[in-house]
Formats: C-alpha cells, sequence, structure tokens
C-alpha cells in the first residue's frame, strides 16, 4: 500500500468529531473519555497529500470534509466481528430441538 495520493485517489480520512470534553454527560465514562472519531472514504481533492497530511475530501454522497489522511487506496475489510458463542449454543440447541434440521 502507498503512503502518497494524487487529487481523484480513493482515500480514507480520520476526524475527530467530538473531543472528550465535548460529549454528552449522558454516556458511560469510559466513552466520555475518548473522543468520537469516523473514518470516510472519498475522493482527494487536493494536488496530492502523505499520509497524516490535512486533507480535503469528496465523499461518494457528494458531501466535502477534512480531515487526517488515514490511507490510499483503502480495502474493504469490514464484517460483522465474531459469532458469539452464546449465538452459537443457541443454533445448535434449536437445530437439536427441531430434530436435525439445518
Amino acid at each position: 500500500m502507498t503512503d502518497e495520493a494524487r487529487r481523484g485517489d480513493l482515500v480514507q480520512i480520520h476526524v475527530v468529531v467530538l473531543r472528550p470534553e465535548e460529549r454528552t454527560a449522558n454516556i458511560p465514562d469510559c466513552t466520555k473519555a475518548v473522543p468520537y472519531e469516523a473514518w470516510v472514504k472519498g475522493f482527494l481533492l487536493d494536488e496530492s497529500a502523505r499520509i497524516g497530511d490535512p486533507v480535503r475530501i469528496k465523499t461518494f454522497a457528494g458531501r466535502e470534509l477534512r480531515g487526517d489522511l488515514a490511507a490510499v487506496n483503502p480495502a474493504y475489510d469490514h464484517s460483522f466481528g465474531k459469532p458469539p458463542v452464546e449465538l452459537i449454543r443457541a443454533s445448535l440447541e434449536g437445530r437439536d430441538r427441531l430434530g436435525g434440521a439445518a
């Protein structure tokens, strides 16, 4: 993966949406202690930039945002995470109750 982007490249930026002191009091202390952050993908509007540089992007929805360049040509690596053990057990129990039906 490269760490330099040119105008029009697909990139990902990091934005601090709310600093800890700006967060509402109605959330757990462990949540209030950290910033509310976003990582957003879009197309670089600046001529060029390197990882960590402040940049402007245009998102797929057409919004212009500012943030720090986090990735160039970012991969789509999202998932639903690891399955909870309780759901696996419930699935097996449900199959047993249904007579082993898949």
